[in-house]
């Protein structure tokens, strides 16, 4: 049986509560997010995403037991270069998700897959405060004269409307509308320890090939990070991560749906370098709702990367 399929008048909200809830759980709690690279150095990555999360939707939708499983795939690339004297850096991130949806609706078993290109999104970042642009040499005479620093960045990412979209389905891999989310962080350092803090704010545009021909908006988010990095002399390091987004309530042809959403963040990151160019990541990022509506997940994160000239 098609997931939620029957009941149309109470659907578009459902799917409304569903963009809401994916939204929530795929918040980027990054670690290192600020962290310098040599002028002249390309990075390339992969990473591997499970996630398992448990959504609790109004009552009145009759919706219940829902879960979904998501298995997400992403190649990423990162290109340092010098900006008016300054350091910056460019990401672009392809992601790919195979998704399953099952639940109750109405007392009954239903369920859903759905699998493809997810909306591709690029970031430009630009350290104002920090270490000057220099290759690798010179990056680490500076973290060796100064041995307690700060970094202060700002950013603008955009995710792109690329991904897989239908708008006669109510669940999609793609969003079908840019996202742009500016972000300003800082980063102290004292010798084998930092401290990250990041605020956000997520700006969606409207979506107006929504299901069945309806146009969807959203409210913008805010989310706060913080992380707490251990540098090892054995290249190994290591993180605690704590963040907290809310907003986003959604908007059908201009009537509100009231549904904004709050969420809190977990996590712990173990990473390490090898071969002198190479790079492991394993990750776990535990969301929890902070309102009787929304979703707690449990993602558990692998990635490697890759620098080279």
């Amino acid at each position: 049986m098609a997931f939620i399929k029957q009941f149309f008048p109470k659907s578009i909200f459902i799917c409304c509560c569903i963009l809401c809830l994916k939204s929530g759980y795929s918040q980027d709690v990054e670690p290192r997010r600020w962290t310098s690279i040599p002028l002249g150095i390309n990075v390339v990555g992969a990473t591997y995403v499970y996630t398992n999360a448990q959504v609790n939707f109004d009552p009145v939708l009759e919706l219940t037991d829902v879960s979904l499983e998501a298995n997400t795939f992403a190649a990423s690339y990162v290109r340092p270069f010098k900006l008016a004297n300054k350091l910056a850096r460019v990401d672009v991130v392809i992601p790919y998700s195979i998704d399953h949806w099952e639940g109750f609706l109405s007392g009954e078993a239903a369920s859903t897959n759905r699998s493809g290109f997810m909306d591709p999104w690029l970031r430009l970042s630009v350290n104002l405060i920090g270490p000057p642009p220099g290759g690798p040499k010179e990056l680490k005479e500076y973290y060796e004269e100064n041995p307690v620093s700060t970094t202060f960045g700002v950013s603008l990412g955009v995710t792109l409307p690329f991904g897989q979209y239908f708008d006669e389905k109510l669940i999609n891999v793609g969003n079908n509308r840019f996202v742009f989310r500016p972000q300003a962080g800082v980063v102290h350092r004292w010798g084998l320890w930092s401290f990250e803090v990041t605020g956000s704010l997520t700006i969606f545009t409207s979506n107006t090939n929504f299901f069945n021909g309806n146009t969807l908006s959203q409210n913008p988010t805010i989310g706060l990070q913080s992380h707490l990095i251990k540098q090892f002399k054995n290249q190994m390091w290591a993180s605690l991560s704590a963040a907290y987004n809310q907003g986003g309530s959604s908007i059908v042809n201009d009537v509100s749906n009231n549904d904004q959403r709050a969420y809190f963040y977990s996590g712990a990151s173990l990473g390490y370098t090898f071969a002198g160019n190479q790079g492991i990541k394993i990750a776990y990022i535990r969301s929890q709702a902070l309102r009787d509506v929304g979703s707690d997940s449990n993602s558990l994160a692998l990635a490697w990367s890759m620098s080279f000239r």
